[in-house]
């Protein structure tokens, strides 16, 4: 069985789901500002829920809806799904692209797979621990340009408290004036896989739930970048964190951690 192809395959297949989609409403709004879930992140996690268990029924999960979000002890050992079915739901209820399907896969609380798929543009990022990151079954590399000829793309990290997203934006206007310009694409995970992909240097946002970041950081490293926190420590793999996803260049150019006084919150 060769899982990382089986992974994609399955990632496919959530895609078409997405992209079948009419009338799309909230069904619900979770907590926090304009978090919402439709019946399409639902249909698309019990899709892949059921394939991905029998593709490695040993696995336990890690999801965004239907009561799976919290990282328990249990998941630090042997392998864990971590799942978003539709990041990006804002920009799939309104037809704003991209939205994509997040699949990463730990392995002892560590990254070991990871596969975001954009069905829109049939974009499909992926990458296994020790041999590279790809798209569309082309190799990647993150860029070798530093900070200062480097777009950086942010989140603003809205479904928390108001310091929080005015963090991003006061980091939003600090980068402004150290790198080509800023862009948001609305989906974390398709923003740490366009630093992966040499598109843009850097991504960061103040807070970030696991399946944001899980499969999207698997497949930066294996393109050469890292991702860490706002002070440059690891980020946890166990629940929410700051995130900020540098390529090679931006890394290497130094001075790209955001100054202490714009993250105090």
């Amino acid at each position: 069985m060769n899982l990382i192809e089986s992974i994609k395959e399955i990632a496919v297949g959530a895609g078409e789901i997405m992209k079948s989609a009419s009338d799309i409403h909230p069904s619900e709004a979770k907590a926090g500002h304009a978090n919402f879930v439709t019946r399409y992140d639902a249909m698309v996690q019990e899709y892949l829920e059921g394939r991905l268990s029998a593709l490695l029924p040993e696995a336990t999960f890690v999801a965004e809806e239907e009561g799976q979000e919290v990282f328990k002890e249990e998941d630090k050992t042997g392998f864990t799904f971590v799942i978003d079915p539709i990041d990006g739901t804002s920009n799939f209820m309104k037809g704003l692209r991209p939205s994509v399907t997040s699949i990463g896969l730990l392995k002892d609380g560590m990254p070991y797979i990871g596969v975001v798929y954009d069905p829109y543009s049939d974009s499909m990022f992926y990458a296994e621990k020790g041999h590279g990151a790809f798209l569309n079954g082309k190799r990647i590399m993150s860029s070798d340009s530093p900070l200062s000829e480097s777009l950086v793309s942010m989140g603003t990290a809205p479904y928390y408290e108001e310091e929080v997203s005015r963090s991003a934006f006061l980091l939003g206007h600090y980068y402004l004036t150290h790198s080509i310009d800023i862009r948001r694409s609305g989906s974390a995970a398709f923003d740490i896989c366009l630093v992966a992909s040499g598109v843009t240097g850097m991504f960061y946002e103040p807070r970030l739930c696991l399946w944001d970041y899980a499969a999207g950081a698997c497949i930066l490293e294996e393109a050469g970048g890292k991702i860490t926190d706002f002070h440059g420590d690891p980020i946890p793999f166990t629940g929410k964190s700051q995130v900020l996803a540098a390529s090679r260049g931006v890394v290497e150019g130094g001075n790209y951690l955001p100054p202490s006084e714009l993250t105090a919150f």
